[in-house]
């Protein structure tokens, strides 16, 4: 960790690994493709494992594949997609524990865990987020959001300003890589940017990801 102003940052220059968790395809990417971008950009060879609950063998697991690797350049990406039903993540616990342990026996350290906030109001979501700290105890975990009709967004502690052209870049790919969302009615550029920009300004910067954490341990004595 790295203190900048007010700001207390991850140094990409100390991140080897990242895990990042959906309940299902595109979560990771709409609630932090960008930061995964501005990652992978600074830490050329980062291993990313991604691990995803729902999907598995549909034409979803094609896009999430395709847009992993997209917002992951440069990676050491492992993505695994399981076939938990959409909606059914409480009836299915035991699989997605086992799933997390399974991936913490091959990655037992990252540096970073992206994943579902416990406070969003779909189950699937909110289930994987209630799981993480059940498996990883003593890690960096930052929930991300995502915007939808439940009106659920609340109020970050953790910001990551972005550079326009990377918030520019997470739009694209998104609308790029999941064509099977565009019929969604909150499914377009206003709606990515427009929380984009609503989280810069709350940070000082034009554009920013937000996320919510509930421990956070910081070195006062580190370089």
């Amino acid at each position: 960790m790295g203190v900048v102003g007010n700001m207390i940052g991850l140094r990409p220059a100390r991140a080897n690994a990242v895990v990042a968790l959906g309940a299902h395809c595109d979560d990771i990417a709409i609630g932090a493709g960008a930061s995964l971008l501005t990652l992978c950009a600074a830490r050329p060879g980062l291993r990313v494992d991604a691990l995803v609950l729902s999907g598995g063998g549909t034409g979803r697991e094609q896009e999430e594949r395709a847009a992993l690797g997209a917002f992951c350049p440069g990676a050491d990406l492992r993505v695994t997609v399981l076939k938990i039903p959409d909606g059914r993540l409480p009836a299915h616990w035991d699989e997605a524990k086992n799933a997390l342990e399974d991936l913490r026996a091959t990655q037992p350290a990252p540096d970073l865990i992206l994943a579902p906030w416990r406070g969003d109001a779909h189950q699937d979501h909110r289930g994987l987020a209630k799981l993480v700290p059940t498996v990883y105890r003593d890690h960096l975990a930052l929930g991300y959001e995502i915007v939808k009709w439940d009106g659920d967004l609340g109020r970050p502690a953790v910001y990551h300003p972005l550079a326009e052209e990377v918030a520019e870049a997470k739009v694209r790919l998104l609308q790029e890589h999941y064509p099977s969302q565009r019929h969604r009615p909150w499914y377009d550029r206003e709606a990515f940017l427009g929380l984009a920009r609503i989280r810069g300004i709350e940070c000082g910067a034009c554009y920013a990801e937000a996320f919510h954490t509930t421990k956070l341990t910081i070195d006062l004595a580190g370089e």
